[in-house]
């Protein structure tokens, strides 16, 4: 299957970006996605939901979602309309959940060169991030083959959905 490229513009984070920061505890008593999307990011940026369009991405530096293992937090960012997140590393549950949400996360060790309000595109068949900013192209490993079937089917619940109707 032919993979999408993702173009947006970057919102920038720093490292150890915790669960909580990305969807406080305090707005945990819901699982609706759109209302989790109004709070995203809202503790490490107040005005994150406001400023940000759908489409843009989120690019941190190191142990990006470590904490707890909510799977609060990459449903907040799908919802909320971030394309992609790129990080050095991810914390080891984050990335899973994020796969099995849907959310398409990339682990880019140069990714501090990437600068917020940067406009960027990921090239997910040919595992390269293309700053157009900068002019710099970067590689990253692609996504394997089965994680990307759970991207592009919207995360692990619709991709089993679609498997037992026969799609």
């Amino acid at each position: 299957m032919q993979k999408a490229n993702i173009n947006g513009k970057v919102w920038r984070f720093g490292k150890d970006i915790d669960t909580d920061l990305i969807i406080a505890a305090r707005y945990l008593s819901t699982s609706v996605p759109e209302e989790l999307a109004k709070h995203v990011m809202e503790d490490a940026d107040p005005e994150f939901v406001n400023k940000m369009s759908r489409g843009d991405v989120i690019v941190a530096d190191e142990n990006f979602g470590c904490g707890s293992s909510r799977e609060h937090a990459p449903i907040a960012l799908k919802a909320a309309g971030v394309a992609a997140v790129i990080a050095p590393t991810f914390a080891r549950i984050f990335y899973r959940n994020s796969f099995n949400m849907g959310l398409p996360i990339f682990e880019l060790k140069e990714s501090a060169e990437i600068a917020e309000g940067d406009e960027i595109s990921i090239d997910m068949n040919n595992g390269t991030i293309i700053n157009k900013t900068s002019g710099k192209t970067y590689s990253f490993t692609p996504i394997p083959a089965f994680m990307q079937e759970l991207i592009d089917a919207g995360g692990l619940m619709n991709f089993a959905q679609n498997e037992i109707k026969g799609k």
